[in-house]
């Protein structure tokens, strides 16, 4: 067997292993929702478009890669007029920023089943740093992920102008997700 061949089975061998390690989003059963205080009220909301990619090897967390893209035209919160403002330019301003974002840099295991993502979570064309703690468990075929954590929207600058003022609009957004992933291997 030549050298080419060779170099030709052993590059197809590896890119069918990272294939294999990859895992599928499932969107229909999955969510990204958020909640943020108006006034002092709760105010919750979700996203109903999103894709990923993921490549996990819950064997080997710190090789893991993940990168969410996240449409910031289907924010919704249950009011149309709601669902219209936030789209607008003073908030997501979905018309030039029509994805939000988050890469992984690291993923690393901080207990059985729990992982902590280091990575860059872009909104508005901002681009922030962020660690987020993530649980993954079983349950039937799916692993799903969740977790929780807070981005200051100020940051972002979504709620500009008039809504900058943080005793209308409170800095502090809780977002809370559950991706449902398939082909991950055994927990």
């Amino acid at each position: 067997m030549n050298n080419r061949l060779r170099i030709g089975i052993a590059a197809f061998v590896l890119s069918g292993a990272s294939v294999a390690m990859a895992q599928t989003l499932e969107p229909a059963q999955s969510e990204i929702a958020f909640t943020f205080r108006q006034m002092g009220v709760p105010v919750a909301g979700r996203f109903t478009k999103f894709s990923g990619q993921v490549h996990f090897d819950p064997k080997k967390p710190e090789a893991g890669k993940v990168a969410l893209r996240i449409d910031t035209g289907s924010a919704r919160f249950g009011s149309a007029e709601t669902d219209a403002e936030a789209v607008k330019s003073d908030w997501l301003h979905a018309a030039k920023f029509p994805q939000a974002s988050l890469d992984s840099v690291a993923v690393q295991a901080v207990g059985p089943g729990r992982y902590e993502l280091a990575g860059q979570l872009s909104i508005k064309g901002t681009a922030r740093a962020v660690r987020i703690p993530v649980a993954l468990a079983r349950s039937g075929a799916m692993t799903i992920a969740t977790g929780a954590f807070t981005v200051k929207r100020l940051e972002f600058k979504v709620g500009d102008g008039d809504w900058s003022d943080t005793s209308l609009v409170a800095n502090e957004v809780q977002v809370n997700f559950k991706l449902a992933l398939s082909g991950m291997a055994a927990l």
